[in-house]
């Protein structure tokens, strides 16, 4: 299979990034990445173009670099609480997951954060404070707390006082401490 060389002039997902020169099949080069505007040919004028192409690389890889520095800066200062449902016992209701995690960073801090940034070894599932990494770039890596408080109200406690006129079964003593008075005596 005849192979040719092309410069890529926009990422490639599974081929390259901006300004890489890569071998491909002459077909896929003809037919697919040259007119979609992908990648051009490699000659004496784009290779003299391929500087400029490098350059803006560079340049793009050192902002983004930058905002994510910033962005792990001001992650690391941020607490995310998220209310989730809990049943009487305090037990939730399914879990925190990345996506979850995700989406409320959008909605509470207007922070555009993709769920496959955020490193979960598994679902969150209990209530109180958890640390959950992000890794928003190849060299930067964020710590965010979350912390999760149930919406449903905690069961309120009954005070038990104790009845001076029963004993510690709970019968009366007055009735000698035969059983309960609503019984049948036998059954």
């Amino acid at each position: 299979m005849a192979k040719t060389e092309v410069i890529l002039v926009k990422n490639v997902v599974g081929l390259g990034g901006e300004s890489d020169n890569v071998k491909v099949s002459a077909g896929y080069a003809r037919n697919y990445l040259l007119p979609q505007g992908l990648a051009i040919p490699v000659t004496a004028a784009n290779k003299r173009r391929l500087e400029s192409l490098k350059q803006r690389r560079a340049e793009r890889e050192a902002h983004e670099l930058n905002a994510m520095n910033d962005l792990s800066k001001s992650l690391a200062k941020l607490v995310l609480v998220l209310a989730v449902k809990t049943g009487d016992d305090g037990k939730m209701f399914g879990s925190v997951t990345a996506g979850t995690i995700a989406d409320e960073l959008r909605h509470q801090f207007d922070v555009h954060v993709d769920k496959k940034k955020v490193q979960l070894e598994r679902p969150i599932r209990l209530l109180g404070d958890h640390e959950v990494e992000l890794r928003l770039h190849s060299g930067v890596h964020a710590t965010l707390k979350v912390r999760l408080n149930s919406t449903t109200p905690p069961p309120e406690t009954v005070v038990v006082q104790s009845d001076p006129s029963k004993d510690a079964r709970g019968d009366r003593k007055d009735r000698g401490g035969r059983g309960r008075p609503d019984r049948k005596p036998g059954y």
